[in-house]
């Protein structure tokens, strides 16, 4: 009997490593096991009737991680935000634990999430913004493991629409609020459809030899849009079929949260790369759309 091709989820009770985990068990290439402080959660039990291998890992225990991973052909890495900052128990050590244990057991391909560094980018006048540098830093740590590995460059996520509670109901509608422009144009993805779209592309194309050396070592741009606050507001109001409106809130008084509204306000379009990224439709990747998003997402939620 051929041994299963096992791909390991870190973060596979939340929003990408679930996703993630739902796209391999759907596709059937691979089989997607979670890593998961905690195996006997209702989620984690869920995980494995669905059909995922389900073990315990942590982060901050390399010595877990090593017996977690070990017979795994890749792995699909998301660390935990740490607010507020504290060493030993940052996103650094969390990915570098990852990265360590995955190339000492033998792991063939490694898949990081990532964003750019603020620090970097804005010449250290930003230097508060741990949760994008802490990934830039294990990024850069990655590269140097000797790891065939690629990483997923993440805009706004669009489900923190609800996730946050951002998008309110009024008696007229529905209202939301950032401390971001009306006007500028930010970059965004619908995460639950083109993280696990652009993993299994990746998956799916690292062992051909003629795409491996344009693969190993690439930071992909998963970005399905590039549009103002305002403008999302109006394509939900058309959806929903009321008003939405979008209003500039201040400042939160959050050191790393206001440094990063300030460097998404200034650097709106950090990505470069055309929408939709072309490497990874080259790939075979499907792209979502914003339309497609409000229609199947929202309007599921705020619909009256």
């Amino acid at each position: 009997m051929t041994s299963p091709r096992i791909v390991s989820v870190f973060g596979a009770t939340g929003l990408q490593g679930s996703a993630v985990v739902d796209a391999l068990l759907k596709d059937g290439t691979f089989l997607p096991r979670a890593i998961t402080r905690d195996p006997n959660s209702a989620t984690s039990q869920k995980l494995k009737a669905s059909g995922a291998q389900v073990v315990r890992g942590d982060s901050l225990d390399k010595a877990s991680l090593l017996s977690a991973l070990e017979g795994s052909e890749a792995v699909f890495a998301v660390t935990v935000v740490n607010f507020p900052h504290v060493d030993g128990k940052d996103e650094v050590t969390q990915g570098r634990n990852m990265v360590d244990a995955a190339k000492e057991v033998g792991v063939k391909f490694f898949i990081w999430t990532g964003l750019p560094g603020v620090k970097r980018i804005t010449g250290s006048k930003l230097r508060n913004c741990t949760h994008f540098d802490d990934k830039e830093i294990v990024q850069e740590y990655l590269k140097s493991s000797g790891l065939a590995h690629a990483s997923l460059m993440l805009p706004a996520f669009l489900e923190n629409l609800w996730s946050y509670g951002i998008l309110k109901k009024t008696p007229t509608g529905h209202t939301f609020s950032l401390p971001l422009s009306p006007s500028k144009k930010y970059q965004f993805a619908w995460i639950g459809r083109d993280v696990p779209a652009a993993a299994l592309a990746l998956l799916k194309n690292y062992t051909d030899a003629a795409k491996f050396e344009e693969i190993n070592g690439k930071a992909y741009a998963v970005v399905n849009a590039k549009m103002s606050n305002a403008e999302l507001a109006e394509k939900m109001g058309r959806v929903l079929g009321v008003e939405v409106t979008y209003t500039q809130s201040p400042p939160m008084g959050i050191a790393e949260m206001d440094e990063m509204w300030e460097f998404v306000n200034e650097y709106e379009g950090y990505y470069s790369t055309p929408i939709p990224n072309p490497d990874l439709l080259a790939l075979g990747m499907k792209f979502s759309t914003v339309d497609e998003f409000l229609e199947v997402e929202v309007k599921a939620r705020y619909g009256q």
